[in-house]
């Protein structure tokens, strides 16, 4: 990052389980769903018939009248009265999306960024400078995309490329614990440190050994049955 010309320093081993996954789709479309229909919250509510103004007497005697039986204005019958069975906000779509779910769609969120070559990985995030131009310079010389992420395995970010980056709306920083398959999806290009890379690596594997280690002992129960 010390230059705008890209240069190889080395190189990275990935794992293939973690890089080279398959893109199933699905996981990744259940991770977008999940993550967008947490946030949401409808606010639509309706009162009921003990919520509305009117009277607790009768509108009009039982008989005599030739007029229907009433005995509130504020029932649902009325209008201007309350309403039954309707909305009662705020009610908050939230659900859970499982833990596998969430880890496959990680990883091959991941795989569909490198395979497409809008994954990169960098040294550090170090900028000599806080211009905002230079870091707009580099990001075209490199032919990085219009929106880049950034991310790094801590949350405090150097700040040559926090001032920098402050000034360009579509680039942004993201610490290695705030990884997610929406967040990647939304920019075109991803830019991972390699403490972040191995950080990633050593949870998702993790992650993924408990997951096949549970299905393989529900395998031999299943076989024992």
């Amino acid at each position: 990052m010390d230059s705008a010309d890209e240069r190889k320093i080395g190189l990275l081993e990935l794992h293939p389980e973690v890089f080279a996954a398959f893109p199933k789709l699905h996981l990744i479309h259940d991770n977008v769903r999940w993550q967008r229909m947490y946030r949401q919250v409808d606010y639509a509510a309706t009162k009921t018939r003990a919520e509305v103004r009117g009277g607790g007497r009768k509108p009009h005697p039982q008989k005599g009248g030739g007029r229907a039986r009433a005995g509130s204005i504020r029932s649902p019958l009325w209008k201007g009265g309350g309403v039954s069975h309707g909305p009662r906000g705020p009610k908050t779509h939230f659900y859970m999306l499982s833990h596998s779910a969430r880890v496959g769609g990680l990883c091959a969120t991941l795989s569909v960024k490198l395979a497409q070559n809008d994954l990169h990985v960098v040294r550090d995030l170090d900028l000599p400078s806080a211009d905002p131009g230079r870091l707009q310079e580099l990001v075209e010389r490199r032919y990085w995309g219009p929106s880049v992420l950034f991310v790094d395995d801590t949350d405090e970010m150097p700040e040559n490329l926090v001032r920098a980056a402050d000034q360009v709306p579509h680039y942004n920083l993201l610490p290695v614990y705030g990884l997610n398959v929406f967040t990647m999806l939304k920019h075109d290009t991803l830019v991972l440190t390699v403490a972040a890379v191995e950080r990633v690596q050593e949870r998702l594997l993790r992650a993924l050994s408990i997951h096949n280690s549970m299905a393989v002992k529900h395998t031999d129960a299943s076989l024992l049955r």
